[in-house]
């Protein structure tokens, strides 16, 4: 795959081409990305992936905060790994945000030689996205564009979309998340000093802090987990959360005890990946009950993921 940016200036071959901001690169993504590389294939074209490095509401609205699935480089990486030719990485700017439908198709025909147009099916671009499929298909006539509307991925009555898997991760249900992901949820970053409260208790453990201020965290809550650390697995229980029993305050935590480990990991680089959803994060009377639900907790991961 070849990724194209709005500085390149250079004349592409004739391509098949789709346009979305791709969050999470999901199955539903690649299953339109399939039906675009069938299209380039059947009339020996190139295959084009046609996104944003920012989200278009960001530039329209700079206090908007996306609650993202991958940022730019893990969506890229994602990305790199389809069978497209081309991933063309589009800067959204006012001004292109005034084009109607017509001149940003124009733009793909006359900057990116788009001879075919793939659709998502419940995606609207130009301004105000004020027109459909219809009118795509009319203008397309005009500036020598075929118009084609893609297939969506449905199961269980379910579109897998990315605002989708963004409500399964708000409600804690990783199983659905990671089936609509096809692959493992994950948040990555820095490990960093913490209050050692866990320590204490006798699970001492490495507080996160993400790469991606924007990426979502799922919802609040105890977390079956794999982190990575140095390109090596580790099973984990991770909290996320306040820790109320211990008066943590309004500071949100992300840190996991990983299963027979021991070593000064500060500062490395670690991914989580989530498996299952644990319990819900709660406020018990005692640091006594804490700690016997924590054994509980490192009873249940150690049956998930290291015995089963």
């Amino acid at each position: 795959m070849k990724i194209i940016t709005d500085e390149i200036k250079q004349t592409l071959l004739p391509c098949v081409a789709t346009i979305g901001c791709f969050d999470g690169l999901h199955r539903g993504h690649r299953f339109l990305i399939k039906q675009v590389c069938k299209e380039a294939r059947q009339r020996n074209f190139h295959s084009a992936l046609i996104t944003f490095p920012v989200h278009p509401r960001q530039v329209m609205q700079s206090s908007y905060r996306p609650q993202w699935l991958t940022c730019l480089p893990q969506k890229t990486a994602l990305i790199q790994q389809t069978e497209a030719d081309y991933c063309i990485m589009l800067p959204f700017t006012k001004e292109l945000s005034l084009l109607s439908a017509r001149e940003f198709m124009q733009l793909l025909r006359e900057r990116f030689n788009v001879r075919v147009l793939v659709i998502g099916y419940d995606h609207r671009f130009g301004h105000n996205r004020c027109e459909g499929f219809d009118d795509y298909c009319q203008y397309g006539k005009e500036l020598g564009i075929e118009v084609i509307r893609a297939q969506a991925l449905i199961e269980d009555g379910v579109s897998i979309s990315s605002s989708v898997i963004r409500k399964v991760l708000k409600d804690g249900d990783i199983q659905h998340a990671n089936h609509y992901l096809g692959y493992h949820y994950y948040l990555d970053g820095t490990v960093v000093d913490g209050y050692k409260v866990g320590r204490k208790l006798g699970f001492p453990t490495a507080n996160l802090l993400p790469s991606c201020p924007d990426k979502l965290i799922p919802k609040e809550g105890v977390y079956a987990v794999y982190a990575y650390i140095d390109e090596v697995r580790y099973a984990g229980m991770l909290n996320i959360g306040h820790r109320p029993t211990v008066d943590n305050g309004s500071n949100l935590s992300i840190e996991v005890h990983i299963l027979n480990f021991s070593g000064d990991i500060y500062n490395h680089h670690m991914r989580i990946e989530f498996i299952e959803f644990i319990r819900q994060e709660q406020k018990f009377d005692s640091l006594e009950k804490l700690i016997a639900q924590l054994n509980t907790d490192r009873e249940t991961v150690s049956r998930l993921l290291l015995h089963s």
